[in-house]
C-alpha cells in the first residue's frame, strides 16, 4: 500500500483534470447555480410584483420539461400511435419525429434576455425611427380577470410590428409570439426563441405537426401565458386589415374550457407613416406572389443610408407610429355563433383600433385627382370630419404635421410631385398612395361595429 507509483506526467495532469471536474460538478456547480437561481428568482419576484400581468409559471418551465411535457401529452400521444399506423412506420420512429416538432415549436425563455435588453432596445429602435403614439393600453385592459389569459389580436403592417408592441406592453407582461420561417436562422433563431416566441411552420399539412403545434398553443394558453397573434397570419399587401386565418385561433377556441381560465382577446390596430417594407409588400401585391426574396443588399444599403443621415443630423425619422387598443372579447362570454364569427368578429375590432394618420390621409385625399395645397388641407380636413364622425382613432398630430412634415416626407420620396402649385401623386407611384391610403378608405367604407365600444 505505501508503495510508490511512477506515472507519466500527460497521466498525472489528466487525472488531476478529471479530479477537478468531478469536484465541480458534484460540489462547485451545484453551488453556483443554486446561488445564481435565488438571485434571479428574487431579481423575476420584485419584477412581477411591477408586471400588471406576471410572467406565469409555465413560461418559466425548463424548455426541456416542456418538450417533454407536450411529447407525452394523451393527444400527442394518440396522434403519434394514429401516424405510425397510417403511414405504417415504426411507432418509436414517429415519437421521434414527434420530438424534432416539440422541439422546434417550444421557445426558451430569458426574463433577462427579454426585460433587460430586447424591451430597452425595442423601445430605443421605435423611437429612433418614429414619433410614437400609443393608445390607452390601460384602459382596454382595466377590468379583465387577473387570472384570464391575454391575447392580443393584432393587424400586421410590418415587421416593426414585432419591435413596437413588445415595449409598449413591456410595463405589464411578456409577450410570446408566434413566428414563421424568416427567424429561423441561426443565430437570430437563438434570440428570438429565448424572448419566449415559438416557430411554427406556416402552410403546413402534416396532422402529426398540426398536433404538436395544437396542444403547446392550448397548454400555454390554459396556463396563462400571455401572447400576441396576428390573425392575418402574414403582412398586408394592399394597406387593409384583411380577414383572419383561423389556424391558432381555432387551436385556442377548441382547447377553452368555459370552466377553467377565461380567455380574453384584446385588439390592436397599427398604423405608420411609412412602412418600411412598402416598396416591397406593393411589388408582391401587383405580381400575386406573397413570397418575399430577403434584399440583403437592399436592406443593407438602407441601414447604412439612415445611420449616415442620423450621424449627420439629417434624419427626420419616417413620421408616426402608432397603436390603438379596441374592446377585448372574452371566450367565456362569446356567444355569437361560434367559430366561424369570432374572427370576423375580432378583425372588425382590430380595424376600428387602427389609427389615422397624416401620410395616409394625405394620400387619400390626393388619390381623388390633383389639388393645390389648400385644396388640399381643405380635402384633408373634410376626411378627417367623416372619420371622427363614425368613431375612427385619428393621431394627425399638429397641423402642421399634415401639410408640413408629412407632405414633405411624400414629396421627398418622389410619391407625390408639386408643379406650379398643383399637387398630384406622381406617375409610378399610384400602388403605393393606394397602399397607405387604403386604411383611410377602409375607415370610411366600414362601419363601427356596435357590439363593443373601442378603446383608443
Amino acid at each position: 500500500m505505501s508503495d510508490t507509483i511512477t506515472l507519466p506526467l500527460w497521466l498525472f495532469i489528466l487525472i488531476l483534470v478529471f479530479g477537478a471536474v468531478t469536484f465541480a460538478s458534484h460540489f462547485l456547480f451545484p453551488s453556483v447555480r443554486w446561488f445564481f437561481r435565488g438571485r434571479m428568482e428574487k431579481a423575476l419576484s420584485r419584477l412581477n410584483a411591477k408586471l400588471q400581468r406576471p410572467v406565469d409559471p409555465f413560461k418559466l418551465m425548463r424548455r426541456q420539461d416542456r418538450i417533454v411535457r407536450l411529447v407525452y401529452d394523451p393527444a400527442v400521444m394518440q396522434a403519434i400511435a394514429d401516424h405510425a399506423r397510417d403511414t405504417n412506420t415504426p411507432q418509436n420512429v414517429v415519437f421521434q419525429q414527434a420530438r424534432a416538432y416539440a422541439r422546434e415549436i417550444v421557445p426558451a425563455f430569458s426574463a433577462l434576455l427579454y426585460f433587460g435588453v430586447a424591451t430597452r432596445a425595442s423601445r430605443w429602435l421605435t423611437t429612433q425611427l418614429y414619433r410614437v403614439k400609443i393608445g390607452r393600453v390601460d384602459v382596454a385592459l382595466k377590468g379583465i380577470d387577473p387570472e384570464a389569459t391575454v391575447i392580443f389580436v393584432i393587424n400586421h403592417r410590418s415587421n416593426m410590428d414585432y419591435v413596437l408592441i413588445t415595449w409598449l406592453v413591456a410595463e405589464r407582461s411578456a409577450l410570446s409570439y408566434a413566428v414563421g420561417e424568416w427567424a429561423r436562422v441561426w443565430p437570430f433563431s437563438r434570440i428570438v426563441r429565448a424572448t419566449g416566441a415559438y416557430f411554427i411552420r406556416r402552410g403546413n399539412h402534416n396532422a402529426l405537426y398540426r398536433k404538436v403545434l395544437e396542444r403547446y398553443v392550448q397548454m400555454a394558453t390554459a396556463e396563462g401565458t400571455t401572447q400576441a397573434v396576428f390573425p392575418e397570419g402574414g403582412l398586408s399587401l394592399d394597406g387593409r386589415v384583411g380577414a383572419a386565418k383561423m389556424g391558432l385561433l381555432s387551436y385556442i377556441v377548441q382547447g377553452f374550457d368555459p370552466a377553467g381560465r377565461d380567455v380574453v382577446f384584446v385588439p390592436v390596430g397599427i398604423a405608420y407613416d411609412r412602412v418600411l417594407e412598402d416598396r416591397v409588400l406593393t411589388q408582391a401585391a401587383l405580381e400575386g406572389m406573397r413570397r418575399f426574396r430577403a434584399n440583403w443588399g437592399g436592406m443593407l444599403g438602407f441601414s447604412a443610408q439612415t445611420l449616415w443621415q442620423k450621424l449627420r443630423g439629417r434624419f427626420g425619422g419616417f413620421g408616426i407610429a402608432a397603436a390603438g387598443f379596441g374592446a377585448p372579447l372574452s371566450l367565456r362570454g362569446w356567444g355569437c355563433g361560434g367559430l366561424e364569427a369570432l374572427g370576423p368578429e375580432l378583425m372588425d375590432r382590430i380595424a376600428a383600433s387602427v389609427p389615422i394618420l397624416p401620410v395616409p390621409l394625405i394620400l387619400a385625399a390626393l388619390t381623388d385627382g390633383p389639388a393645390t395645397r389648400a385644396g388640399l388641407a381643405q380635402r384633408a380636413e373634410g376626411l378627417a370630419e367623416r372619420l371622427r364622425a363614425n368613431g375612427s382613432v385619428l393621431r394627425l398630430g399638429k397641423a402642421a404635421d399634415l401639410l408640413g412634415v408629412g407632405l414633405g416626407k411624400l414629396i421627398a420620396r418622389g410619391i407625390v410631385t408639386e408643379d406650379e402649385g398643383v399637387l398630384r401623386v406622381a406617375e409610378g407611384a399610384l400602388p403605393l398612395a393606394e397602399f397607405y391610403s387604403a386604411s383611410v378608405r377602409q375607415a370610411l367604407d366600414r362601419p363601427i361595429p356596435n357590439a363593443a365600444p373601442r378603446q383608443t
